[in-house]
This record gives C-alpha cells, sequence and structure tokens, in this order.
C-alpha cells in the first residue's frame, strides 16, 4: 500500500526528475531570459517598465494553465520557468534602476525573503525536496521560492560582475567553481542532496547570464557579437528541442529512485541543520569578504576627495554627442556603434562612478537605457532618439559641468575672491571668435535663415574642434561647460525641420556661457 501511495505521489509530481537535462534547460532558460528581456527592452524599444508588465502579465497567465495542470507537463513546466526567469530579473532591474534601491539592499531583502519561505515551507510541509511537489500549498511554496531565487540570483549577480567590476565572464567562472565545489561535497562529503540542489539552483542565474552576456555582447565589449535576437533564438530552438524530446520519452518523469523523497529521516535532520548553518557561514564569509576587497580596490582607484561626478563624464558626452550627430544626418548604423561603445564604457566605468555618487550614477544611468532602447529599436524613431539623447545629455553635462561651481566655491573658502576671478576667467579673450559666429547664427535664426544657420554650424563646429587643444589645456572644466552648450546648439541648428525658438533658446544659452569665460 505505501508503495502504491509513493508511486501515485511520483506520477502526480508537477515537476520534473532532476537530471542533467534538468540543469541545461535551467542555464538556457536563464540565459534566454537575460536576453529576450534586452531584445523586449532594446530591440523593440519597450522600455524596462513596460517590459516588466509584459512579461509579468505573461508570466501569470502560464503559472494559471501550471497550477491547472494535474501532472507535470514538460512544454508548461518549462515556459513557466522561462518567464519566471525573466520576470524575476526584471523585478531586480526595476528596484535598481527605477525606483533606485542599491543592490546591496535587494540583495539583502531577496535573501531574506527566500530564506522566510524556506523556513515556512519546512515549517508546514516538513520537506524541501522538489520530489514532494504534489499538493497546491507545495507548489505555491515552490514557484514563489523559484521567483526568489532568480531575483536574488540578478541582485548577486549584478552587485559583482557590474557595480563591483568584476565582469560578467569571471563571474561566471567563479559561479562554475562553486557549482562544482557543491557537486563534490555532495558526492564526497555527503552534502545532503537538498541542500545541494537549491545552492545549485541560485547559482545558476548569474551564470546563464553570463552566458547571455558573452554571446549577445558585440565583440568589442569582449562578446562574441550574436546579438541579443540571435542568441534568443540559438537558446529557445535548444530548449524546444529538449522539451520535445523530454515529452517523447518521458525522460524526466520515470523516478530513478523510489520513494519519493518527502521526509528526511529524524537522525538526518540534525547533520541537514549543521550542514545548512556551515554552509551559509561559508557564503556569508566569501560574499562579505569578497564585497569588502572589491570595494577597497575601487576605493584605492578612486580619488578620495572626489565627491561629485565632475569631470569624470567627458567621455560618454562626446559619445552621446557624436551620436547625436549620427541622428541629425540619419546614419543610424553609426549611432547603433555608438550605442554599443557608450555601453560598454558606461558598464566598465560603472563601479568607480557609482562609487562616487550612487544616485547621480542612477540618474545618468536611467536616461542612457532609455537611449539605447531608442537608438537600437529595430525602426528607429529620429526625434524620440534626439530627445531621448539631448535629455541624457542634459543630465551628463548638469553632472559633469559642477566641478568649476564646485572649485571655484573651495577657492573662494581658501584662497579669496580675487584667485576665485582670475580662476573663472581663464579663457577670457580666447572666445571672441566664437562669439561672433554664434552671434550671426543668432541673427540667420531670427532672419529664418536656417540654411546660412546650419552654415555657422559647421564653420561653429570646425573653429571649437580646431582651438580644443588650446582652450582645455587653459581651463577644462570650463571648456567642457562651453562644449555642452555648443552641442546642445548644433543639435538644434541640424534638425531635420529646425525649431526657431528651440534654436534661439540654445544659442542664448551658449551665447550666454561663451560671454560669461570670455569677459
Amino acid at each position: 500500500m505505501e508503495v502504491n501511495e509513493n508511486k501515485l505521489k511520483i506520477i502526480l509530481s508537477k515537476v520534473p526528475e532532476v537530471t542533467i537535462f534538468f540543469w541545461i534547460i535551467k542555464i538556457l532558460c536563464t540565459t534566454v531570459g537575460e536576453t529576450f528581456a534586452d531584445f523586449i527592452n532594446f530591440n523593440l524599444g519597450f522600455g524596462l517598465s513596460l517590459t516588466t508588465i509584459i512579461m509579468g502579465v505573461a508570466f501569470f497567465i502560464v503559472l494559471f494553465f501550471q497550477f491547472r495542470a494535474t501532472k507535470y507537463v514538460p512544454s508548461i513546466y518549462w515556459l513557466t520557468v522561462v518567464l519566471i526567469s525573466v520576470f524575476g530579473t526584471l523585478v531586480t532591474d526595476n528596484l535598481t534602476d527605477n525606483i533606485g534601491i542599491p543592490l546591496e539592499t535587494s540583495t539583502i531583502v531577496f535573501s531574506v525573503l527566500l530564506g522566510l519561505t524556506f523556513l515556512f515551507w519546512y515549517l508546514s510541509e516538513k520537506t524541501l525536496s522538489i520530489h514532494s511537489i504534489y499538493t497546491r500549498k507545495r507548489e505555491v511554496f515552490y514557484w514563489l521560492t523559484i521567483l526568489f531565487t532568480f531575483a536574488l540570483g540578478t541582485a548577486v549577480g549584478d552587485l559583482f560582475s557590474e557595480q563591483l567590476g568584476l565582469g560578467y565572464l569571471l563571474t561566471g567562472t567563479t559561479v562554475i567553481i562553486i557549482i562544482a565545489c557543491v557537486f563534490l561535497a555532495w558526492k564526497f562529503l555527503k552534502l545532503d542532496g537538498i541542500l545541494a540542489f537549491w545552492i545549485a539552483y541560485i547559482l545558476t542565474r548569474p551564470l546563464g547570464a553570463s552566458l547571455g552576456d558573452y554571446l549577445s555582447q558585440p565583440t568589442n565589449n569582449g562578446g562574441l557579437g550574436l546579438g541579443t535576437t540571435v542568441t534568443s533564438v540559438i537558446f529557445l530552438t535548444a530548449i524546444l528541442a529538449i522539451i520535445v524530446f523530454l515529452a517523447a520519452t518521458e525522460f524526466d518523469t520515470t523516478a530513478k529512485n523510489e520513494p519519493a523523497e518527502t521526509n528526511q529521516a529524524t537522525g538526518s535532520k540534525k547533520n541537514v541543520l549543521v550542514q545548512t548553518i556551515v554552509v551559509l557561514c561559508i557564503f556569508l564569509g566569501v560574499g562579505i569578504g569578497g564585497y569588502v576587497g572589491l570595494s577597497n580596490n575601487i576605493a584605492s582607484q578612486t580619488d578620495s576627495t572626489q565627491a561629485t561626478l565632475a569631470g569624470q563624464l567627458t567621455d560618454f558626452v562626446k559619445i552621446e554627442s557624436d551620436m547625436l550627430n549620427n541622428v541629425n544626418a540619419n546614419d543610424f548604423t553609426s549611432a547603433k556603434k555608438g550605442a554599443d561603445n557608450l555601453e560598454l564604457q558606461w558598464d566598465t566605468a560603472e563601479p568607480k562612478l557609482r562609487k562616487i555618487d550612487s544616485n547621480t550614477w542612477v540618474q545618468i544611468d536611467g536616461t542612457i537605457d532609455v537611449v539605447l532602447a531608442a537608438v537600437r529599436s529595430g525602426n528607429p524613431d529620429a526625434s524620440q532618439c534626439k530627445s531621448a539623447l539631448n535629455d541624457s545629455l542634459s543630465t551628463l553635462n548638469g553632472a559633469n559641468k559642477s566641478a568649476s561651481q564646485t572649485d571655484s566655491s573651495q577657492t573662494t573658502t581658501s584662497v579669496g575672491k580675487s584667485k576665485t576671478d582670475s580662476s573663472q576667467n581663464k579663457l577670457a579673450g580666447q572666445l571672441t571668435d566664437f562669439v561672433k559666429i554664434e552671434s550671426d547664427m543668432l541673427k540667420d535664426v531670427n532672419s529664418n535663415d536656417f540654411a546660412s544657420a546650419k552654415k555657422g554650424a559647421d564653420n561653429l563646429e570646425h573653429q571649437w574642434d580646431t582651438s580644443e587643444p588650446k582652450l582645455r589645456k587653459i581651463d577644462s572644466k570650463t571648456w567642457i561647460q562651453i562644449d555642452g552648450t555648443i552641442d546642445v546648439v548644433l543639435a538644434a541648428a541640424r534638425s531635420g525641420n529646425p525649431d526657431a525658438s528651440k534654436c534661439k533658446s540654445a544659442l542664448n544659452d551658449s551665447l550666454s556661457t561663451f560671454n560669461e569665460a570670455n569677459k
């Protein structure tokens, strides 16, 4: 009777057996979750919030059918895993990018939520084995756990790979080593199987993300350059092929060991508790130690007196300005290459810049995400691209030019007003030609002669670029401030359908900056 009951439980189980195919599909699902979300967010231009809503609705619809099923159905189960991997990832991304919650906070919160889910699951059901998912309550605990594992894996992976500068490749390699250690501990040191399973399940998320980024990122970003579309198609095809194979052979529905694990022997419970505590201590020690070590490494590369991002963003202003020029010339191929370079340079600089001023970094990061989504759209809209780039340039310039304000206030305090005046007017008398060019452009705009205004813009850009080495050496901070206003002028004057009010506003603002620095 007991044997028959165990067999019935196995038949009614809503999850697959843990075979090699289970782990292969799990990693594939995690990878496609990463790349498919990027595809919808950037390639289709939906943006992070709308992508989250779409994937959230899709996930809950499929989850409904998963709960309605009376047994394990490969297609429904693995589609649920794909969608929950995307949704769990997007939850963390929204908390970080849209709300501004630090990854450290997300990591702690999701760790606590995952731990509480395990605790209540065990107190209620006396087991955490996935072989025992044959009641509605256990299935609820199971999918809630899966959601938190993806959210936690995203937070931990992004924290170490991006914010702390470890990089996706090195993060992925580290995860593989940890999973291998867990496997060896289970195989030879009698680590509890359920504990080993859940450790590996959490860690496969950053592993899959690393693989996805490595395959999809451009070659100049250190990837293979397949792109999110090709990578998603390849992995979805592989997932589909394996699911068809499993559905046909029922390879993952036949229990290899009976009875199903529903309860642990009383004598082993104490041993499992000890193992769990030891594992938690090891992960806490290694995790906190790694975090402190990488943070100190970033701190050693950062000027301790630097309290803002002033003067640190010039390269990004230049990249986005070039992208804006490309968009104005309808050269979206070059603009997309600029987007790839912008993403690479921004991600590379993240650990340092975020350490200096996290709040400003998050603000700029949000505008850059909008730029990437607009430019990488399958059918880019020029007006949306220009709007996104101008907004991002405004934010970058605002954060970048505050250096002169900060420095001048410090100079006033420590040296006195006379030295402040001299530092503010280092370019005095050097900018008369540019004032003349922009004044002539303003006259052209006032007379609606935009053809002449565009010629003036070409001359302005040429003269400004030619004098850059000399002027920047005299006063780099003021040069950066003026350069930001000139970029806005060029964008307004060179627009396919110039708006007179925007051109006048841009020119008046730039002339004001020029005159202040020139007198």
